[in-house]
């Protein structure tokens, strides 16, 4: 998944505002459109197969299969996992039912980085080579998923995962020629459909939204970037110390570090993370650290706790100003911070659905019939017909809710011919041949699909740990509130959802994102459920086990709290203003990255996701975690990679 832009409140899992009475909305019946894929469609397809027609929108007569327009609880979504974490748990999974398929190709995942490795399998051998996807998930695109409220002239369109085409360098020649092959053409776009400072003219600003369990009272403070601390921050309910050491975090230059030279600087934040650079070195007290602690939620998934010093100097967060640093990187920095802080990045481009108008192109090159021929305007608002992915004419089929539980090659590694493919679908286990197969799964479980690797590969793989996130979208009936209360973006280091954000100004074709307080919008709300005070990685299974044991209704519940709280002064109103919610849930998101704080500085051989990687006979490994980087170009460079490396 692409990457978004220590001590704060200790266990998150039922929300900062349990303490508060919900609000009188959230007394209501949740509508059927809201809570349907919460618990009932999800588990249906995994049952019933990926066919299946069951209403999943406003509109319940509509019976087409359509996953993005579903509500409810979407990314890792009930019927997508359980399989995965019976085998993973022990259990027999049965001899298969051989379904006399051949393929030259099976790829598991169908996100970006398998689908991507479908099309370079066609580009070297042949568009006529016959290719099987499977995937788990009742939609294609992985973590690059899209989310659709509304329909027609009324269609609202928002990312339920993958945000955008960033990167911390500039694409390389693979990336960048797969998107240039697909018609996206990134600097041309991003200045023709974005419009960045929309908000911004209509004098919106970033807020903060203070909560009384951690500050002592609900207060929203509008006007983050637009003056000095002290000022943004003088009705804050902080004191005047905290405000001061806000203050100097930002404006401070003397240096914290006297006597040291620029490297012994450097080494020594490697070994800090970013909350005790603050606390030890510059000396800012636990008020203020209690609003820094969320900063680094979007972009590593965890607080400022478990992020290195010398990597936020990197990205650009302030405090270091005094150490007057050369702008040198080091080893001990995470790819991250290193990228952003040596090459400013890529150029960036937001779709009105995120990244899955990228995985819907692919898609669309690989299954034609999927979606009528057009630019990539056109593509953003086409419906694809989900029947058309797993034809027996097609030479590329797309199989989805079916999740693969055992790979292994048809004889001794070194000289069998083909690989066996076992997947459970409705319920059935079921198996397909193939010439090669790629892995462009989840690195983590690997090794419980393919026992036969190496014990030191299955080790790496399992060491790759993924950041759990949460990506909701919420429709609401219109923003008057946030034009009210003179924000468009809030950060709310102690609530639920750290960061609310109202849907970027996109205009592609005859796609339109909404330009007046008065229309309806999405509202993008993201959670991090970390836990302070561990390793990183402890962390992230912390949060993944909280992740999967929530259900939809508590979601719901915290939502509609929470922005009650944040824009009720501003004329909100949860009950009536809110039509629908899309909780995108990822308990496996970001690809798991070098973090100085907790493992050393090795050479490349040696690291875990180049280990892992490793080609094993007719079996090949992609996806990002292969790379050790949450990012799209990363996806497709190892999709490239290991579809060059499959033996003849």
């Amino acid at each position: 998944m692409t990457r978004r832009v220590r001590r704060g409140p200790p266990a998150m899992t039922n929300g900062p505002d349990a303490a508060y009475p919900p609000p009188a909305g959230t007394q209501r019946a949740i509508p059927r459109r809201d809570f349907l894929q919460g618990s009932l469609f999800a588990a249906a397809t995994s049952l019933c197969g990926p066919l299946l027609c069951a209403p999943g929108r406003a509109a319940a007569a509509e019976s087409e299969y359509y996953p993005p327009a579903l509500t409810g609880l979407r990314g890792s979504h009930p019927g997508s996992f359980e399989a995965a974490h019976a085998l993973r748990d022990g259990a027999a999974t049965g001899t298969p039912l051989d379904t006399g398929e051949s393929y030259d190709l099976v790829v598991v995942g169908a996100g970006i980085s398998g689908l991507a490795a479908a099309h370079f399998y066609r580009g070297l051998h042949g568009a006529g080579r016959r290719i099987l996807i499977l995937d788990n998930h009742d939609d294609f695109g992985g973590h690059a998923k899209r989310n659709e409220f509304g329909s027609g002239e009324r269609l609202r369109l928002v990312n339920g995962g993958t945000l955008d085409i960033d990167s911390p360098r500039p694409y390389g020649p693979v990336a960048d020629g797969l998107l240039r092959d697909l018609g996206i053409d990134v600097r041309a776009l991003a200045r023709s459909i974005q419009q960045p400072r929309y908000y911004g003219s209509l004098g919106l600003t970033r807020g903060a939204f203070f909560d009384a369990e951690t500050f002592g009272r609900d207060r929203l403070v509008a006007g983050i970037g637009t003056a000095p601390y002290r000022k943004v921050f003088s009705e804050a309910p902080l004191s005047e110390r905290a405000r001061g050491n806000l203050a100097r975090i930002e404006e401070d230059r003397r240096d914290p570090m006297p006597g040291l030279s620029d490297a012994q600087k450097k080494a020594r934040l490697a070994r800090l993370s970013y909350r005790d650079y603050l606390h030890e070195v510059m000396g800012i007290d636990e008020e203020a650290l209690r609003y820094c602690q969320a900063l680094t939620h979007g972009e590593w998934g965890v607080g400022i706790d478990a992020v290195s010093a010398l990597d936020l100097w990197g990205y650009g967060l302030p405090g270091f100003q005094g150490l007057k640093l050369s702008p040198a990187t080091t080893p001990e920095m995470g790819e991250t911070a290193r990228g952003y802080h040596e090459t400013g990045g890529s150029p960036h481009l937001h779709f009105p659905d995120g990244n899955a108008t990228l995985a819907r192109a692919l898609v669309r090159r690989l299954v034609p019939a999927v979606a009528p021929p057009g630019d990539v305007a056109r593509l953003v608002t086409q419906r694809f017909d989900y029947a058309q992915l797993d034809r027996p004419d097609s030479a590329v089929r797309v199989r989805l809710n079916s999740t693969v539980l055992h790979v292994v090659h048809d004889g001794a590694v070194d000289t069998a011919a083909e690989v066996v493919v076992s997947y459970q679908v409705r319920g059935e286990l079921r198996s397909v041949r193939a010439r090669h197969c790629v892995l462009a799964c989840w690195n983590m479980v690997i090794p419980y699909l393919c026992p036969e690797l190496p014990q030191a590969q299955k080790e790496a793989l399992h060491s790759l740990v993924k950041t759990p996130l949460v990506y909701t979208n919420v429709a609401l009936r219109n923003w008057q509130a946030f034009k009210a209360l003179g924000v468009s973006e809030i950060y709310a280091p102690g609530s639920y959802f750290s960061n609310l954000y109202l849907n970027p100004k996109v205009d592609i074709g005859s796609y339109r994102t909404s330009a007046h307080p008065d229309e309806p919008t999405i509202l993008r709300m993201e959670r991090t459920p970390c836990r302070p005070g561990l390793s990183e990685h402890d962390q992230n299974r912390a949060g993944r086990a909280e992740l999967l044991a929530t259900p939809f209704a508590t979601f719901e519940t915290q939502i509609r709290r929470q922005l009650a709280r944040t824009l009720g002064p501003g004329g909100f109103d949860e009950a009536r203003d809110i039509e629908a919610i899309t909780v995108n849930r990822w308990p496996h998101g970001y690809a798991p990255e070098f973090n100085s704080l907790f493992y050393p500085v090795v050479p490349e051989a040696q690291r875990p996701n180049v280990i892992g990687r490793a080609r094993h006979g007719r079996i090949t490994i992609a996806n990002s975690d292969a790379a050790a980087a949450a990012y799209t170009d990363a996806a497709i460079e190892q999709g490239h990679r290991a579809v060059r490396e499959l033996p003849a």
